[in-house]
């Protein structure tokens, strides 16, 4: 029997993975997919795609993934940033590298330093 009705829409889904990614929300992944006269996508129309597609809905697939590809794009952002930049050095220095503006100084060495201070003290008020 042959199928009856509109044809189902179909949408890149690279281009939607990657919309997501960066943060879009439905409203601005419909804009994207605007059809030859400008007209945005259908909202209901795109979940429907989505649940085709994914499996889940547009809210569920935002939820599920859009974080971590968009945490992903910043951290390569900030990497990529961090050659031209000393503050973002360091910023992702300190963060991601436990690096510190405090000098620490070993214990033993410490232990010395204190030693010395007080024998220099001891010889000056004999």
């Amino acid at each position: 029997m042959p199928k009856t009705g509109r044809p189902l829409k179909e949408y890149d889904k690279k281009t939607f993975v990657d919309l997501i990614g960066i943060g879009c929300g439905h409203e601005e992944i419909c804009w994207f997919f605007r059809d030859e006269d400008g007209k945005p996508a259908n909202i209901d129309t795109l979940s429907r795609w989505c649940v085709r597609t994914f499996g889940c809905t547009f809210q569920e697939y935002r939820r599920q993934n859009g974080a971590i590809a968009l945490k992903i794009q910043l951290r390569k952002n900030q990497l990529a940033l961090s050659k031209t930049s000393a503050a973002m050095a360091i910023f992702l220095g300190k963060n991601y590298l436990n690096q510190t503006d405090d000098p620490v100084v070993a214990k033993s060495e410490g232990n010395e330093l204190l030693q010395s201070l007080y024998d220099l003290e001891k010889r000056a008020g004999a």
